[in-house]
């Protein structure tokens, strides 16, 4: 590894609740399973760590026991604390996963939503450290003028976006802001159509779209490639997207070529979904056993 990820966003408790389908308005359902675990950006950070990288958690996390749950979870990953805890407690995100593995989300904030730029400010980076950044963190006011006043100070660090589901309620002032300082955008299909209509979008140097079992779209220097993914019988879609993003970032920090480093990201996306739950994402050995599966079954 050449350098740390550096994750800047927000590590939660997700209670996932696994259900036949959603209930309609007004209505119940029962839940078959129900669990309540580290989640949010807890799931890139574990992804990237079990892939070998260094990882340091830059957020806030609450004093609570949903606090615990996080530091617990961060510590069983050898992921580095840069805060101490602060009030209130950590936010909770409810996560339905339906019979189809898709899966829908409710979140509440907490202590990771209160970030600042003196907070950002204790960060001790190094040369060849990756910066992660979610946009979770735009549409929360105080992290998001943190990151503004923060980023363009860095000095030669790769920085990674991950816009998220909520990136159409970002205002467009808030990306003029943030894209110059972008070197790598990774988002899923639905938001990859949100953020092509964000002005200066195209000017980020490496844009990558997930697809899904197709895989992802790498386009770089104007030119698009589709990098194949692993088709499997999914169980559970909840944070194949961070499992992606997670092993992408953690292939840079090792040098990988961004279309090797996106290929073990599919395939890390397509173990990921194999197991129930949201931070399922496997360990380098385990991503380069099925590879070499895939290599000699073809």
């Amino acid at each position: 590894m050449t350098g740390r990820l550096v994750h800047t966003g927000q590590a939660i408790v997700d209670l996932v609740m696994r259900v036949g389908a959603l209930p309609p308005p007004g209505g119940d359902v029962l839940a078959s399973d129900v669990r309540l675990t580290a989640g949010g950006g807890f799931n890139v950070m574990a992804a990237a760590a079990r892939a070998g990288a260094e990882v340091i958690y830059a957020g806030e996390h609450g004093t609570g026991r949903f606090g615990d749950i996080v530091r617990d979870a961060l510590a069983a990953e050898d992921i580095a604390l840069v805060q101490p805890p602060t009030t209130p407690d950590t936010g909770v995100c409810v996560a339905l996963v339906d019979a189809t593995g898709e899966r829908t989300f409710i979140t509440e904030t907490g202590a990771e939503g209160t970030l600042t730029a003196e907070h950002l400010g204790r960060v001790e980076l190094e040369n060849d450290d990756l910066v992660y950044v979610t946009g979770y963190s735009l549409v929360r006011e105080s992290n998001r003028d943190a990151l503004l006043a923060w980023l363009p100070e860095l000095m030669g660090q790769l920085v990674l976006l991950d816009p998220g589901p909520l990136a159409g309620d970002i205002p467009a002032d808030v990306w003029r802001g943030l894209l110059p300082h972008v070197d790598v955008l990774s988002c899923n299909a639905a938001e990859a159509r949100t953020m092509s209509a964000v002005d200066g979008v195209d000017e980020v140097p490496v844009r990558i779209t997930r697809i899904g079992a197709d895989g992802c779209d790498v386009t770089e220097d104007g030119v698009t490639v589709r990098v194949g993914g692993f088709p499997v019988d999914p169980v559970d879609t909840n944070g194949a997207g961070d499992a992606h993003t997670g092993v992408l970032a953690a292939e840079l920090l090792r040098g990988e070529d961004i279309l090797v480093a996106a290929e073990r990201a599919n395939a890390a996306a397509a173990l990921a979904v194999t197991e129930y739950g949201p931070a399922t994402a496997p360990k380098r050995e385990e991503v380069e056993k099925f590879l070499v599966a895939r290599a000699v079954a073809h």
